[in-house]
């Protein structure tokens, strides 16, 4: 396999292969709800989101992805003030703590800031759903979502709870940091990576599954009937194209150096058409044991992955759009450009393309489930549902 030595090509061979290594070790007929029977505070009503990264607006700082290091990386960084950077422009107080709730977010741009609350925060697993007294743990210094989910439903009115959780329990950016060390060493993650999948998926299904019941309960204890409000699971986008829509090679350096996704063609591949496929198939089935709605998302990036041949890097002459730009966050060390932890994550293209997709299903009956997909070259306009049966 022959790989360029051109300086300029080095150069950001460095900074890509760093960001990999980086990776790796940082981690080794529409039913109308009827007023509540509960007697809130504030009866406008309200969405909540609940859960992890996905949700919770990680790399919402981002507009598409730039090769360019320094400025407003050719207008995709939102935290850029004209001569520094404020990343508590996009993530507000969360950022200190590292759960990542931005301006973004799913629930906020579904439902606008005043008619929706963000509970969520990255890195979460189903054990920091539950409530303390059902063994929740506490997260980043913050109680168990549930917890904060029953001193909301006291005061304000809810006739919507969307979560989004799971991943973590699995593992999900620890396989993808082992396919990029394996990419690195011209070696292939599937193999290992499936089996550790395999031994996690029960354990995880079912701490889903009890994260779905303690919502329940909180809002049975809250005096809520189940008319009043929906609950709507959501499954996760695909950050990784299939091998034969990655506008790079996988020979050569430009995967890592220009694209930030050096992952291999046949674990690519895995990643797109196995593991998030598989991912959705579970959390549709705890979904309809536990008669929630289910939102479909394995689609939705279709042709914004990172590294899409259906979309490009905004440079000084394309600026970012979300017709042209990737909605995924590339790979990134946090040394040039934002922090590790945006990486593989829904951007601000994506979050804004997730919070149609929920705003959608909200118009639709509650026992109904979808899958939510994109339109070619129509942006987040273009998102739309489709019956999934």
């Amino acid at each position: 396999m022959h790989r360029s030595s051109d300086p300029a090509v080095s150069g950001r061979r460095v900074r890509r292969t760093a960001a990999a290594l980086a990776l790796t070790f940082a981690t080794a007929g529409v039913l109308v709800p009827a007023a509540p029977a509960h007697a809130a505070e504030d009866e406008t009503p309200i969405a909540v989101s609940l859960g992890d990264s996905f949700i919770s607006g990680e790399a919402g700082r981002w507009k598409g992805n730039s090769d360019t290091f320094t400025g407003s990386r050719d207008g995709t960084d939102r935290a850029y003030t004209g001569g520094s950077y404020d990343a508590t422009t996009i993530y507000g107080g969360s950022y200190a703590n590292g759960c990542d709730r931005s301006d973004s977010a799913e629930v906020i741009s579904a439902f606008g800031a005043e008619e929706a609350v963000n509970l969520a925060c990255s890195g979460a697993k189903t054990e920091n759903i539950l409530r303390e007294s059902s063994g929740g743990e506490y997260f980043k210094g913050e109680r168990p979502q549930a917890d904060q989910l029953a001193d909301l439903a006291a005061r304000r009115r809810i006739d919507l709870v969307v979560l989004s959780v799971g991943g973590n329990d699995l593992g999900f950016q620890d396989v993808i940091a082992a396919c990029v060390k394996s990419y690195q060493v011209w070696s292939s993650c599937r193999s290992a990576q499936q089996k550790s999948i395999d031994s996690k998926m029960g354990a995880a299904i079912a701490g889903v599954g009890n994260a779905l019941d303690e919502i329940r309960a909180v809002m049975d204890d809250a005096g809520y009937d189940r008319s009043d409000y929906r609950i709507v699971l959501q499954s996760y986008p695909s950050p990784i194209p299939r091998a034969s829509e990655n506008r790079y090679p996988s020979s050569g350096w430009s995967r890592t150096t220009s694209g930030g996704c050096p992952i291999g063609d046949g674990d690519s591949n895995w990643v797109r058409d196995s593991l998030v496929p598989a991912m959705s198939e579970r959390l549709a089935e705890v979904a309809a044991d536990r008669e929630v709605q289910f939102l479909d998302l394995q689609d939705l990036f279709q042709g914004h992955e990172v590294c899409s041949s259906a979309s490009r890097l905004a440079t000084s002459s394309n600026a970012p759009s979300a017709s042209t730009s990737e909605w995924a966050r590339f790979l990134t060390t946090g040394m040039s450009q934002g922090i590790l932890r945006e990486s593989v994550h829904p951007n601000y293209y994506g979050q804004l393309a997730l919070g149609r997709c929920l705003a959608l299903i909200k118009d639709e009956p509650a026992d109904e489930s979808f899958s939510c997909h994109n339109t070619a070259n129509q942006g987040t306009s273009g998102v739309h549902l489709a019956p999934r049966y």
